[in-house]
């Protein structure tokens, strides 16, 4: 596929099937997110990639926490409040996805097992958690966007599909315990990664998307 039908076709993942993924697929796929831009060329990424009997234990460990309800510990918190576009943007998505796996709203035991779903990945083989240095700053936080971006569009363009959760974000010192990695290393986001099941009920729903309008602000 070229570029923009990649941008345009990708969507987040949330059921896999069980095919590993080659290491020399994902070597592809770092490769070519490593190619991102960042400031000065400071590349701050650090990548962990995660599968086999480690992925089983650290699925197990996070699992357990989100179900004892264990408060999350996000090494970035996200705003306590959004404005109000943003605020209705974000509960439409939740509700139009809960509508299109018929979850009613009331139904708080069906939303709960969606919402452990993320701790199991999804089923995905890969689970890939993205760090940056506690010492950088907002800049390396706009470089790790930008390579993640590129890191989601190259796995696409190979065929796989990816699913960025925040949720598991939230127990970043198992997740570093787990891992082996020191506290210095601040976890931006974690990540479900496969090759995906297009069968699966989840993976029928697309997220809307604004206007180029209302985003845009033409100055001639």
């Amino acid at each position: 596929m070229d570029l923009l039908q990649g941008i345009n076709s990708r969507q987040s993942i949330r059921g896999f099937t069980q095919t590993p993924v080659p290491e020399t697929v994902l070597r592809e796929v770092l490769q070519a997110a490593g190619r991102s831009p960042s400031y000065k060329n400071t590349q701050p990424w650090e990548v962990s990639i995660v599968t086999g009997k480690t992925r089983e234990t650290l699925s197990d460990i996070l699992f357990k926490l989100a179900s004892n309800n264990t408060p999350p510990n996000y090494d970035f918190a996200a705003p306590e409040s959004w404005p109000p576009a943003l605020d209705f943007r974000s509960r439409d998505h939740g509700t139009r996805r809960f509508n299109a796996l018929g979850i009613g709203r009331d139904d708080s035991k069906l939303r709960n097992e969606l919402r452990l779903q993320n701790f199991k990945f999804f089923g995905a083989p890969c689970a890939v958690f993205f760090f940056m240095d506690e010492a950088l700053g907002h800049w390396s936080a706009l470089d790790m966007g930008l390579f993640l971006q590129s890191f989601t569009l190259a796995a696409h363009g190979a065929g796989l599909g990816t699913c960025m959760q925040a949720s598991v974000s939230g127990y970043p010192d198992a997740i570093r315990e787990c891992l082996g990695l020191p506290s210095t290393k601040k976890l931006i986001v974690s990540m479900s990664l496969g090759y995906p099941d297009l069968s699966a009920p989840i993976n029928s729903y697309h997220s809307t998307r604004m206007a180029i309008d209302e985003f845009t602000t033409w100055h001639r």
